[in-house]
């Protein structure tokens, strides 16, 4: 296969567009499959139509996934565009999103369905008006099968077969100290300096001290003199001092009185979308997924 190729001379079949946009967000054919409903060997010869037609590699294979190559990632920027913009024209062409009505559920952590979620439903409200949004806050993980909410905003990919999920991007958090706080701490450093540092800790906080551990970061009980099950009381406590809070970074960089105090230290985590496949037969529902597949990348990336 060639290495480069001229764009002009290109007639782009979308359904291999889209089998290859669905590879590289999953990561390997077989987890295509699956959210395209169709099986592997067709997937995999649609991807493979795409790179000889094309004249590109657009895959490597890394133990049993598949990573992007340098073509790959160029031709990964396009056809997401193409498919925002197909979705929009649909959209647009029918009226579907203006006539769309009746009630979405979404459900995502405290954090998230207080930073981003006011974001998302104020761009509902011009897409779609007629969808009333119900933001349901929660750190725990809402059944979507029992209907407990139409789509979830979560970290880790689900293991239900029968649910659909697309990851959507990525995000990092970090420990944020008020200025105040920073200034009685004293130096930061290096990791080791946090050990006479007090943080502000979850209901549970077993598993989290168990992170920062292994992360060479050396925590005691001791050093965690507020918990709380609420990230968005854990946040307002840090945000007053009353010790160390770990947030995303848009949201603490955003923060005017608060500070990073690693900031080569950063905890990284995927963002997914997570729906029952009643997605694909609900119109208002599917207008929502699209509108937060498309507008949280952007959010994460440019958080102001």
């Amino acid at each position: 296969m060639h290495s480069c190729m001229d764009w002009r001379s290109v007639t782009f079949d979308w359904n291999r567009a889209r089998a290859f946009l669905v590879t590289a967000e999953e990561g390997s054919l077989s987890a295509a499959a699956r959210a395209l409903g169709m099986t592997q060997p067709t997937l995999g010869r649609q991807v493979t139509a795409l790179e000889e037609e094309l004249g590109l590699v657009l895959f490597e294979r890394v133990g049993r996934g598949l990573v992007l190559t340098q073509a790959g990632t160029q031709l990964m920027g396009h056809v997401r565009a193409m498919g925002e913009a197909a979705v929009g024209v649909s959209l647009a062409a029918s009226g579907q999103a203006q006539a769309a009505s009746g009630h979405v559920a979404v459900t995502a952590s405290e954090v998230y369905s207080s930073w981003l979620m006011p974001r998302i439903a104020r761009r509902l409200r011009d897409v779609a008006p007629g969808i009333t949004l119900e933001v349901v806050a929660s750190n725990e993980i809402r059944d979507l099968r029992r209907r407990e909410a139409d789509i979830a905003i979560r970290n880790a990919r689900p293991e239900e077969p029968d649910l659909i999920a697309k990851r959507v991007g990525e995000d990092e958090g970090t420990f944020y100290g008020s200025i105040d706080y920073l200034e009685r701490l004293g130096p930061i450093t290096d990791p080791a300096d946090l050990a006479r540092a007090e943080f502000i800790g979850f209901a549970d906080n077993t598993q989290f001290m168990e992170a920062l551990q292994k992360r060479g970061i050396p925590v005691t009980p001791a050093q965690f003199p507020v918990l709380t099950s609420s990230h968005t009381v854990h946040w307002e406590m840090a945000r007053m001092g009353v010790g160390l809070g770990t947030v995303p970074c848009g949201l603490g960089d955003a923060a005017p009185e608060m500070r990073r105090v690693l900031p080569d230290v950063t905890f990284r985590f995927p963002i997914w979308l997570v729906a029952h496949r009643e997605l694909r037969t609900s119109p208002r529902v599917r207008i929502v997924w699209d509108l937060l597949a498309e507008a949280l990348p952007e959010l994460l990336s440019h958080p102001e």
